[in-house]
């Protein structure tokens, strides 16, 4: 409804009413939103996708690659320190071992050597000749080794030569005597073996047969 000032010359101001009705009396049809005789514009169409969305999703799955990788990695890393751990702990475990095996074994060392002599002079025999072998089983299943033999050649890493001399029947420097045996465990040198070693005599070589000598006497 609209009404009019009661002076129609005059212009004074005055509340605005507005036509809200749903429906406009002059044409029947129906009004947009708000209520005014202006029909409301339609929503804008959603916009499709541009090739931005592609982009971001090809990003997102580069970063993710690159975090898989970096994961593995650290993995990789973390199971490599954890089998360089476990070799550590053991051979640190096999060496304290045979050190205190060692240990135990070198100090039977002496009564192994009274064996030993009783054996070269045929003084090993009844009972004692028994606990004697019963006591080189028990070491040797404790990693016990006797080395240290007549002509083999001499290692100064394992031999010490307490006697020297020269000899035509060595090509090399050999072990002609073993005063001492040695003794070791696993790839440990408890003791080595006292010898007594042979150089080859330069002399020999150049020295004429008795029989050749007499020849050229005649």
């Amino acid at each position: 409804m609209v009404t009019s000032s009661p002076d129609e010359g005059e212009e004074k101001e005055g509340p605005v009413i507005r036509d809200k009705r749903r429906i406009d009396p002059e044409t029947g049809e129906v009004r947009g939103a708000g209520g005014s005789g202006e029909q409301a514009a339609a929503p804008p169409a959603p916009e499709a996708p541009a090739n931005g969305g592609a982009k971001a999703d090809a990003e997102e799955v580069s970063s993710l690659k690159t975090q898989l990788s970096e994961r593995l990695a650290d993995l990789q890393r973390l199971k490599a320190e954890y089998d360089n751990y476990r070799r550590r702990v053991e051979r640190d475990r096999v060496a304290v071992r045979e050190q205190a095996v060692g240990q135990v074994l070198s100090e039977l060392l002496p009564v192994l050597d009274d064996i030993g002599r009783a054996r070269d002079h045929d003084e090993l025999t009844g009972g004692f000749k028994s606990v004697a072998e019963s006591l080189e089983a028990v070491t040797g299943k404790l990693g016990l080794v006797k080395y240290g033999e007549k002509g083999e050649p001499f290692d100064p890493t394992v031999h010490e030569a307490l006697m020297h001399s020269l000899s035509p029947e060595v090509t090399e420097t050999s072990v002609v005597d073993v005063l001492q045996p040695g003794y070791r465990i696993g790839e440990r040198i408890l003791r080595v073996a006292r010898v007594a070693v042979a150089d080859p005599d330069p002399d020999a070589a150049g020295k004429p047969d008795g029989d050749e000598a007499g020849d050229d006497g005649e």
